[in-house]
């Protein structure tokens, strides 16, 4: 669904990931157009928007789109849409997004930073590496909840708004073709009507 026509090198993906060709102003402007052009009702696509954010607010590198649908089909959220909702989540936004989210979760464990119950590290630890990543992903895990369920509603209500009005304007755009076309063809009746006439008339 999203992937190119010509697939990149492994280098120019990575760059393209820390930063589009074409800039991060018009990368999200595409987005965002790409979701009011989705099918479905404004409701649907901006549950599964809201479904991408919350996703894009939790640690779970690599499993984002999946558990942005996993949401959106839960909810009965557009299905699309929460993937695209997951390009809230980028380099740009990960360290404000993951700063939020680890204060939070530090407050609700209410625990100093840095560290986490002796009864939760003795559950999970495993090697040293892990020891020390635990702290951290802990209060990633607890404070992306509330972060993403709030995030997830602030999108919500301007993704629904942003469709609604898009829509709007399209059935409006389309109502206006549907009826210079019929004033046309009354038009080109009228003209042949006038001509069978004269030819009647001679």
């Amino acid at each position: 669904m999203f992937r190119r026509r010509v697939e990149l090198h492994p280098i120019r993906k990575l760059k393209e990931f820390f930063w589009p060709s074409s800039g991060w102003k018009r990368s999200f402007q595409y987005g965002w157009r790409r979701v009011w052009r989705l099918s479905g009702t404004p409701h649907a696509i901006a549950l599964g928007v809201a479904a991408g954010v919350f996703a894009s607010c939790t640690p779970l590198f690599g499993f984002h789109i999946l558990l942005a649908m996993l949401v959106a089909w839960v909810i009965r959220g557009n299905l699309v849409a929460s993937a695209l909702g997951t390009f809230v989540g980028n380099p740009l936004t990960f360290p404000f997004i993951f700063l939020v989210v680890y204060e939070v979760g530090t407050f609700m464990i209410g625990v100093p930073v840095g560290h986490v119950d002796p009864d939760i590290e003795g559950m999970v630890q495993q090697a040293g590496a892990f020891d020390r990543l635990l702290p951290h992903i802990v209060p990633l895990l607890v404070g992306a909840v509330p972060v993403g369920i709030v995030s997830g509603c602030v999108f919500y209500v301007i993704t629904r708004s942003g469709v609604e009005a898009y829509q709007s304007r399209r059935r409006k755009l389309l109502e206006e073709r549907a009826s210079a076309r019929v004033d046309a063809a009354a038009k080109s009746a009228g003209t042949g009507d006038m001509g069978m006439t004269k030819g009647d008339a001679a």
